[in-house]
C-alpha cells in the first residue's frame, strides 16, 4: 500500500512536505527539483493567473504587474486573518490565500507521488502568539480548518521542534539529552528531549519530552530589524515634517519592513499623505523615494533585497543592499554596503529573546544547561553567525549538531504522520 499521508511544514519563509518511502522518509520536490517552496503567492495581472514560490517571486521582481504576498503564516493568530486584501479589483480573504498555497502543495505532492494524499500532520510552532493562549489555540484551529478545506480528510498537528527531534533521533546510536533549536522564519522553538534508538521505536514520546518553549522571533524579525537600521533611513525614516518639525510616523516604516504587512500599505490614503508632507520636510528627496516605492508597490522587492543581504552576511563580512530603482528620483539609486557588524547589532536584541526562551525551556525541563549533551540546530536563521555563536556559548558543553536547515521539520512530521496514519 502506498502511504496516503504526509508531513507538511507550512513555514513563514519556506514550506516543505515529507512522506514515507520504501527506504525510509524523503522530502517531496515542490519547486522544480527543490524540496523547499518559498511561501509566496503572486497574482499575475498580465496573464490572469496565480504563481507560487520562486516563479511568483521572480515574476514580481522582473516587473510583471501583480500582487505578491509572503510570510502568510504570520497572519495566523492575528487580526489580519479576518481581513481581505485587494487583488486586482476584487477583495480576497487572507484565509483564502493561505488555502490556495496549501492546496498547491497538496496538488504538487500528489502529482509527484501519483496518488491522493488523505491525511496530514501539520507543523506548528510552540507559540503562534506569545502570552495569549486563546489566540494561540485559535491560530491552530484556523490552520487545521484551512487544511481540511483543501481536501485533507484527517489533519493532526505536531510541534515543529518535536518533529525536528524525531528527525535527528534517526541518526543516534545511543541515548542523549538534547536541546532542539528550530529558528524559523517567524518563530523560534525549543525542546529538551531524551532521545535514543530505542525511543525512536515508540509511538508515544510524551515521557521523553522534558521541556519546551517558543518565542515569536524568527528570520522575518531579523529582516525587519536590519531593514529599519539600514534601509529605512534612506527612505526618510528620521525625517522631520511640518512647521513644528515632528518626526515621521514610524509605523509606516515598521510595516514596510514587515513582510505580511506590506500589502496593506498600498492605499490611496498613504499616497496622499506622503504627497502632502514632502515639500515641508527636511528630507524631501528621501520621502520622494518612499512615495515612489509605495506608488509602484515595490515593498516586497525592498524586503527581498534586505533578506538577500542578511543571507549573504552569513558567509561574507560585507554585502551590498540595493533600494528599488526610481529613474526619476532626485537622489541617485541607492546601493550601499552593509557589514556583518551591522547585522549583529540589528539582531542583538532579538537574539537575547532567543537565549531567554532557551533558559525557560531548561527551567521547565529542570535541566542545567551545562548538562545538555547535544544541541541540534535547524531552521534558516541558525545560519546567522552571531545568533548561532550566542546559542552555542550559552550551552557550551553540548555537542553542536547541524541539521538540514529547511528539511528537518518536514522529515520529522513525515515520521509522525507514519506513526499516526500508517
Amino acid at each position: 500500500m502506498r502511504a496516503r499521508h504526509c508531513g507538511l511544514d507550512f513555514g513563514t519563509s519556506n514550506s516543505t512536505l515529507g512522506f514515507r518511502t520504501g527506504a525510509g522518509y524523503a522530502m517531496c520536490p515542490l519547486d522544480g527539483d527543490s524540496p523547499t517552496l518559498p511561501s509566496a503567492v503572486f497574482f499575475d495581472y498580465e496573464e490572469d493567473r496565480v504563481q507560487f514560490g520562486r516563479g511568483g517571486i521572480a515574476a514580481y521582481i522582473t516587473g510583471v504587474e501583480g500582487r505578491l504576498l509572503r510570510a502568510l503564516k504570520s497572519v495566523l493568530g492575528s487580526q489580519l486573518i479576518g481581513e481581505t486584501t485587494l487583488i486586482g479589483r476584487k477583495r480576497v480573504p487572507m484565509r483564502a490565500i493561505i488555502g490556495m498555497f496549501l492546496r498547491q502543495m497538496k496538488k504538487l505532492a500528489e502529482q509527484r507521488l501519483g496518488h491522493e494524499i488523505d491525511n496530514v500532520v501539520l507543523g506548528r510552532p510552540v507559540r503562534f502568539v506569545d502570552e495569549d493562549d486563546m489566540a494561540d489555540r485559535r491560530a491552530e484551529e484556523e490552520l487545521v480548518g484551512i487544511a481540511k478545506e483543501q481536501g485533507f480528510r484527517h489533519v493532526a498537528t505536531q510541534l515543529e521542534p518535536i518533529a525536528a527531534a524525531l528527525a535527528y533521533e534517526q541518526s543516534l546510536s545511543q541515548e542523549e539529552l538534547s536541546l532542539i533549536v528550530d529558528l524559523g522564519g517567524g518563530t523560534s522553538d525549543f525542546v529538551i528531549a531524551r532521545l535514543s534508538p530505542e525511543g525512536a521505536q515508540r509511538s508515544d514520546r510524551s515521557g521523553d519530552i522534558l521541556g519546551r518553549s517558543g518565542v515569536h522571533v524568527g528570520g522575518t524579525d531579523f529582516d525587519c530589524s536590519l531593514s529599519i537600521a539600514q534601509a529605512m533611513p534612506h527612505l526618510g525614516y528620521h525625517a522631520l515634517i511640518g512647521p513644528k518639525r515632528l518626526p515621521m510616523p514610524s509605523h509606516l516604516f515598521h510595516d514596510l519592513a514587515t513582510w505580511h504587512k506590506i500589502p496593506f500599505l498600498y492605499t490611496p490614503q498613504n499616497i496622499s499623505y506622503l504627497r502632502s508632507i514632502i515639500d515641508d520636510s527636511d528630507q524631501p528627496a528621501r520621502l520622494e523615494r518612499l512615495l515612489h516605492l509605495l506608488s509602484k508597490r515595490q515593498g516586497h522587492q525592498l524586503a527581498g533585497e534586505v533578506e538577500a543581504a542578511k543571507i549573504a552576511l552569513s558567509d561574507a563580512m560585507e554585502a551590498i543592499l540595493h533600494l528599488p530603482r526610481d529613474p526619476e528620483a532626485a537622489l541617485p539609486d541607492a546601493a550601499f554596503t552593509v557589514t556583518r557588524a551591522d547585522l549583529d547589532e540589528a539582531v542583538s536584541r532579538d537574539t537575547g529573546r532567543i537565549i531567554a526562551a532557551i533558559d525557560r525551556c531548561c527551567r521547565e525541563a529542570a535541566v542545567n544547561p551545562a548538562h545538555l549533551q547535544s544541541v541540534f540546530l535547524t531552521g534558516g536563521s541558525t545560519g546567522i553567525p552571531s545568533v548561532r555563536r550566542r546559542i552555542l556559548e550559552h550551552v557550551a558543553n553540548a555537542r553542536p549538531v547541524a541539521g538540514d536547515m529547511f528539511g528537518s521539520v518536514g522529515l520529522g512530521l513525515a515520521i509522525d504522520a507514519d506513526r499516526r496514519f500508517g
